[in-house]
């Protein structure tokens, strides 16, 4: 683990899904590759689930089943976009658990994909896991290694400004 902040003035966000982490400048779209929507880290997930990577609410579940966004406690809001442009599919292999307005915990199950099907349709399963409200943020740190597992590795340390 890294120790690049005081703990309790930081927000640590675990894996939502197991496999390998990916720099967002690696990924096949301007959007995520170039930061438009924020800052963060993908996942090559190698398992269908997503788990929270956070305490927080739930804010949104896009109609397709494709996106979740969680608001921290502390404010930090994360988008976990399951793959790239899968809103194509219209929600054909994903699945919800959870909806605007619940509260989750670190490891509760958000949603699944399926992961064969979503390749089997041409689309990759790469997924961002982005802060999209980057203008609270003081310092972000990224974990550098390669595989994580869902709900118990840290993948990014957040220190909030004061």
């Amino acid at each position: 683990m890294f120790n690049i902040f005081n703990k309790k003035n930081s927000i640590v966000i675990y894996a939502p899904m197991s496999g390998e982490l990916i720099d967002l400048t690696e990924l096949d779209d301007p959007v995520f590759s170039e930061k438009m929507v924020g800052d963060g880290i993908a996942i090559k997930p190698n398992e269908n689930t997503v788990l929270s990577p956070v305490k927080g609410t739930i804010i949104q579940v896009f109609p397709t089943k494709h996106a979740v966004g969680i608001k921290t406690n502390e404010g930090l809001e994360i988008l976990i976009h399951l793959g790239i442009d899968t809103v194509e599919l219209k929600g054909e292999g994903f699945k919800a658990f959870v909806k605007a307005g619940d509260e989750v915990n670190i490891g509760d199950k958000l949603l699944e994909m399926n992961l064969e099907f979503i390749k089997q349709k041409g689309k990759s399963i790469d997924t961002p896991v982005l802060i999209t409200n980057m203008d609270i943020v003081k310092e972000l740190g990224i974990k550098n290694s390669n595989d994580v597992i869902a709900g118990k590795d840290i993948i990014m340390e957040i220190k909030l400004k004061d």
